[in-house]
């Protein structure tokens, strides 16, 4: 599904005007085209499934030495951000640490970050978030064994109803061996 930025400028200045703003004024005349604009881009990942996001950044190298069982891929702390699809709101100061158990390849640990980041532009909920993240990791990786840690600022709670600015939210997603084993997931603190 294209993003229709024609659409999101006739919103932005409807939604200007309930506010009570004149959206000829000087500031705010080309405001619903910004706003088209970054919104197009920061919710390019609502065009893609996860399986998509997964065809997008699939690139493996098989890797013989990594054929024992205990061996652990993790990249920590993936700068994200995202919007709360409950209010709109973002979702910042994230963080995303994922980790997998190699099956005999191992995916590129950029493509690792890329998929982090396009998971994370669409409307999402930091749980489901993380289930998106190991679930595209179990497609591209082959692995059932991953793991992903959430750690993120809400401004639904910081900036308005609670206004709780110091609170965190952590959130973690465990599939396959890192459900039960507490040893891997003592490995990934």
């Amino acid at each position: 599904m294209a993003i229709d930025v024609k659409k999101i400028q006739d919103h932005v200045r409807g939604i200007l005007e309930a506010l009570g703003e004149d959206p000829n004024r000087e500031g705010l005349r080309e405001t619903p085209d910004r706003v088209a604009r970054m919104y197009a881009e920061i919710f390019q990942g609502i065009q893609y499934s996860n399986q998509e996001i997964g065809e997008l950044f699939c690139k493996t190298f098989e890797e013989d030495s990594l054929t024992d069982s205990s061996d652990m891929v993790q990249v920590k702390d993936i700068e994200v951000f995202s919007y709360c699809e409950h209010h709109m709101a973002l979702m910042y100061d994230m963080k995303v640490s994922v980790a997998y158990l190699p099956q005999g390849r191992v995916l590129g640990l950029s493509k690792i970050a890329r998929i982090v980041d396009m998971a994370a532009r669409r409307l999402q909920l930091q749980e489901r978030l993380g289930s998106d993240i190991a679930e595209i990791m179990t497609q591209v990786t082959g692995s059932q064994d991953v793991a992903v840690t959430i750690e993120a600022c809400h401004s639904c709670m910081t900036a308005r109803g609670v206004q709780k600015a110091g609170a965190k939210t952590y959130t973690t997603t465990f599939r396959g061996r890192f459900q039960d084993d507490v040893g891997l997931q003592a490995r990934l603190r």
